[in-house]
């Protein structure tokens, strides 16, 4: 028996046949696309290894002093922030712009200062190490300054297994760039 209603593919299937920007209020900062496993399953070993690292607060304020409890509870409230930020890494758009969120620096840039975004072949990192491997990038050119740094790519945590997401991301950002560029 499937519960479609617990899962958030009852909803694909349904914007599968609208227009390529499926969201009604399109003023929130929303991701074009879903997390990938890579992404999900590495926030999913930071939150392991945090529970364990409280559990071992806890025994140490337990057993031992409460410093040392406090430095182990410290560490695991930064594996957790750590794994919370690494979920939310990625692309957002809104009616307002574009952003690209990293580790620790996020930047917006407005869809006025936005000249073009488009697909390209070139070299890109595999999951963000240093290995280059030849693959696709969605590049944003703006009106002034340098090039901004490459978007998504088909090998980065979120689309390495999936090159159908890969291209609808990229179509989604070309296609809300057209409409409020």
């Amino acid at each position: 028996m499937p519960l479609t209603f617990l899962s958030a593919e009852h909803d694909a299937q349904a914007d599968a046949t609208e227009s390529p920007l499926p969201h009604g209020q399109q003023d929130y900062w929303r991701r074009p696309y879903r997390p990938g496993p890579w992404r999900v399953g590495g926030a999913a070993i930071a939150l392991l290894l945090a529970a364990y690292v409280l559990i071992s607060a806890v025994i140490i304020a337990v057993a031992g002093t409460p410093r040392g409890a406090l430095a182990t509870a410290v560490i695991a409230l930064l594996g957790i922030v750590f794994a919370l930020r690494l979920l939310r890494i990625g692309i957002w758009v809104s009616s307002r712009g574009v952003r690209r969120v990293g580790m620790f620096t996020t930047r917006t840039l407005r869809w006025r200062e936005v000249t073009a975004v488009r697909t390209v072949q070139q070299p890109v990192k595999w999951l963000g190490l240093p290995r280059s491997v030849q693959g696709q990038a969605v590049e944003v050119e703006r009106r002034r300054g340098g090039p901004l740094r490459t978007l998504l790519t088909d090998h980065n945590a979120d689309f390495l297994t999936r090159p159908e997401a890969f291209e609808r991301a990229a179509d989604v950002l070309e296609a809300w760039a057209d409409e409020y560029r």
